[in-house]
Formats: structure tokens, C-alpha cells, sequence
């Protein structure tokens, strides 16, 4: 292993990671300085749509694709949507196995698995960069930040790839693009609309317990008629 790779493996991983976290902090510190008001209006609907049922309603509510009608109905883009964020989840993943754990690259089916997924995420990844180019509603709603996060991410995928056997045979620029891509990212994050993910707990909190509150979540869906 040459220093560069060493540095970017470590040094550069810890560094970007505690930059993060301090963005992080300072945003969420920044975030409970505002208080939540609370909710005006009467409890209503069924006694069994409490706050706290509504809580986790939300919070859950993404692995419902039943819930929503717009998952409900394009099932193949809520598949994608599974695939792209559990290839988020494995790359990142990689990035701590790589120079912490790289025993477990030794296993056959543990690499399999993990090229396996991050290799269908970046066939979505693809496929996303086409539609958001292709579909002039997407062109419409799209901002710069939209194409570069998502076009970034997809070579991030394409590197992750190529690092999982955590092979130098043929030398060492594919992990040394991973792990820097890795560190831009985890620098980058905080500042783009990729850190929904940080919000997404507390939104679906407040969003939770108010439609609780008023007998919205959990929803019920009436059965149609002919049905």
C-alpha cells in the first residue's frame, strides 16, 4: 500500500467524517433552537389514530409503499428507489470495511453480495441520470445540484465497484478515486439536498404527531366499491 492510498484510507476518512459530524451538530443544534408549536385544533377521527401511533406511522411509512399512492402505482420506481439507497448503504459501508475490516473481503459470498448491490445501484443510478434528462417534467424541477449529486453519486457506485475485491493487481487508482470521492462526499453532503436524510426524523416526527392528533395517521383505506 503506497502512503497516498494509506492517507486517503485514514487520515483523510476521519478527518472528512469529524467535519461532517461537526456540520451535522451545528445544524441540528441550529434546528432545536426553534421550538415546535403545538397543535390547536381538537383530537378527532377514530381513538386509535393517537399521536404516537401517528409518530410511527410516519417514521415507517417509507417502507409502506402501499400507503402512498404514488409508490402504490409506479412499484418499479419505488424498487429502484430501495436499491439506490441500499447501494448508498453499502458503499459507505465499504468505505469503513476497506481499512478496518478487510478480512471480510476474504469472503467469496460477502463480496458477491456487496458488488451485487452496489452494482444494481449504479444500473439505477444510470437509469435515474437518463429519465432526469430524458422527462421534461424532471428537466423542469431539476436543479444543477439535482444532476451533479446524482451524476457524483453514480461514478461513486462505479468506483465502489471496482473496490470491493480491495485488490492493487492493478493498481491502486480505483481505490484511490473511491476513498477521495468518499471524503468529497461526506464533506459535500451537509451542504446539499442530499442531507434530506438528516431531517427526515424529525419532519416525519412532527408531521406523525399532528396527523395523529387529528385522527389522519395511521390512514385507512376504504375499500371501493366492486371491490
Amino acid at each position: 500500500m503506497s502512503p497516498l492510498l494509506h492517507f486517503s484510507e485514514h487520515t483523510l476518512q476521519e478527518a472528512a467524517l469529524a467535519f461532517m459530524a461537526l456540520a451535522y451538530i451545528t445544524r441540528l443544534t441550529w434546528l432545536f433552537h426553534f421550538k415546535a408549536g403545538s397543535d390547536r385544533q381538537a383530537p378527532t377521527g377514530a381513538a386509535d389514530t393517537t399521536p404516537r401511533r401517528g409518530i410511527l406511522y410516519s417514521w415507517f411509512n417509507i417502507a409502506m409503499p402501499w400507503a402512498m399512492e404514488s409508490t402504490r402505482t409506479k412499484m418499479f420506481m419505488y424498487i429502484q428507489f430501495i436499491i439506490f439507497h441500499l447501494g448508498v448503504t453499502a458503499a459507505i459501508g465499504l468505505s469503513f470495511i476497506i481499512p478496518y475490516a478487510p478480512r471480510l473481503l476474504d469472503s467469496r459470498v460477502a463480496a458477491v453480495i456487496l458488488m451485487a448491490i452496489i452494482g444494481a445501484a449504479l444500473l439505477v443510478g444510470l437509469m435515474r441520470i437518463i429519465r432526469r434528462i430524458s422527462d421534461k417534467y424532471m428537466r423542469a424541477i431539476s436543479s444543477p445540484d439535482d444532476y451533479f449529486s446524482l451524476l457524483l453519486l453514480t461514478v461513486w457506485f462505479a468506483f465502489a465497484f471496482l473496490s470491493v475485491p480491495n485488490s492493487t493487481a492493478w493498481g491502486e487508482w480505483h481505490l484511490l478515486t473511491y476513498f477521495f470521492l468518499t471524503a468529497f462526499f461526506l464533506v459535500y453532503v451537509p451542504f446539499s439536498k442530499i442531507s434530506h436524510y438528516l431531517y427526515y426524523p424529525f419532519t416525519r416526527y412532527y408531521l406523525g404527531k399532528t396527523l395523529g392528533h387529528r385522527g389522519v395517521y395511521p390512514m385507512k383505506h376504504a375499500r371501493q366499491s366492486g371491490e
